[in-house]
């Protein structure tokens, strides 16, 4: 069986794993436009600010093709998937046969219309280590930085550019910092961190205009800049798919196994769909951990195994300077806050079970939170107002504990 992935990233390595802890031999052919072995995309901020190196930033050893019995044909990008004939065409004029097929193409970085941008000769996007390596050439000591954007990229990059440049000024429409992850009172907390580094934010507010190294936002105000790095959000990348008669709604449309709609193909990662058990809607979750369990479920399948990712929530785990912050689920629902003004906690319970929470500071034991929200955990089970306040496992009824954790009825 000739399997082909399109991708090398988190989901298409969690595929080639999936297929071979049930088929050592069907070869594999990973497809990628970017020229690098596999390496994990959100420490390329680190990789500025030098707290990482190349090496380090790989996502597998240097064996793991070769381990895997892969064939990799880097610096290719596919052009067209033709499901009838079962084979992908590239760029080159070549085409590559499959049996199995796995679309793992990830997102591109959104640019919005703003006028003049054209024109600016130091501008860049923030995702891959491209990007990353071409702001790192541009960037000098005198250089006055302007982000486009405030949520998660936008921040790793003013993390990651922090002491190699003279100001960032970050601006975005919406009224505070990760809008689509942190509620008002947690963002607070991590604007004010990011101030304190010397970080200015210009929020409500949106550039209208570029021109003489200088934007004009809506509002009137000027900022002067010699670089801007647009991070407004990102849009996966479902063309492919689309191209050749696939099911595309945001993302690309999968099932539990990973399968599309199209025979013999599967899609996996942030260009996929996934069903986020706490709001039983189909959404995309652009996470590291989710692309992986999404890879290796459609590799499973790819090689005949049986396996379903039907526990997919939305998730974050994020650090900025010290300051650690995870969020989980959904935030509809009863709210419980705990805060004593560095430190946050919100959970979210609907339902008789946890459905979300916001953690800033103190992260530990978040993975017991977690894991209530993905095993849909009634809350009678356990002693939640314990909970609350520091989550443990104790703090669960015993026959509960026993089930969970050691499978005993």
């Amino acid at each position: 069986m000739k399997i082909v992935m399109i991708g090398n990233s988190a989901a298409a390595v969690g595929c080639i794993e999936g297929i071979r802890s049930v088929d050592e031999f069907s070869p594999i052919t990973v497809i990628a436009s970017e020229p690098y072995h596999t390496y994990s995309r959100p420490l390329i901020s680190y990789l500025l600010c030098g707290h990482t190196d190349r090496e380090r930033m790989k996502y597998r050893g240097n064996d793991f093709y070769e381990k895997n019995k892969c064939s990799c044909l880097f610096g290719k990008t596919v052009t067209a998937i033709d499901p009838e004939k079962k084979e992908v065409s590239l760029s080159d004029g070549s085409s590559v046969p499959y049996d199995k097929l796995l679309v793992a193409t990830g997102s591109s970085p959104f640019v919005p219309p703003m006028a003049g941008l054209e024109n600016v000769k130091n501008k860049f996007t923030f995702l891959s280590l491209d990007d990353a390596l071409a702001l790192e050439k541009a960037l000098r000591k005198t250089s006055k930085v302007l982000i486009v954007g405030a949520g998660l990229i936008g921040l790793k990059c003013a993390e990651g550019i922090y002491g190699r440049c003279k100001s960032i000024t970050v601006v975005d429409l919406a009224d505070r910092v990760m809008p689509s992850v942190l509620d008002t009172d947690s963002s607070d907390i991590v604007k004010k961190h990011l101030e304190e580094k010397g970080i200015e934010f210009i929020l409500s507010d949106s550039v209208a205009s570029f021109a003489d190294g200088e934007a004009t936002l809506k509002s009137g105000k000027t900022v002067p800049f010699d670089i801007v790095v647009v991070a407004v959000g990102v849009r996966p990348n479902t063309k492919l798919i689309a191209d050749c008669g696939g099911e595309v709604r945001r993302g690309i449309v999968v099932d539990e196994t990973g399968k599309t709609s199209l025979p013999d193909v599967y899609a996996a990662g942030d260009c996929a769909e996934s069903h986020d058990i706490t709001t039983d809607t189909d959404k995309i979750l652009a996470l590291l951990p989710n692309a992986y369990m999404q890879g290796e479920t459609a590799g499973v399948n790819m090689a005949g195994g049986d396996k379903r990712f039907d526990k997919a929530i939305p998730m974050n785990a994020i650090g900025f300077f010290g300051l650690h912050i995870i969020t989980a689920g959904s935030y509809d629902g009863e709210e419980t806050v705990l805060t004593d003004g560095r430190n946050y906690k919100k959970l979210i319970v609907k339902d008789g079970l946890l459905k979300g929470f916001i953690l800033v500071g103190d992260v530990q034991k978040a993975g017991i939170y977690t894991s209530m929200i993905r095993e849909q955990m009634p809350l009678s089970s356990l002693d939640f107002d314990a909970m609350k306040e520091e989550p443990s496992m104790m703090a669960m009824n015993e026959s509960y504990r026993k089930l969970k954790l050691s499978g005993i009825k």
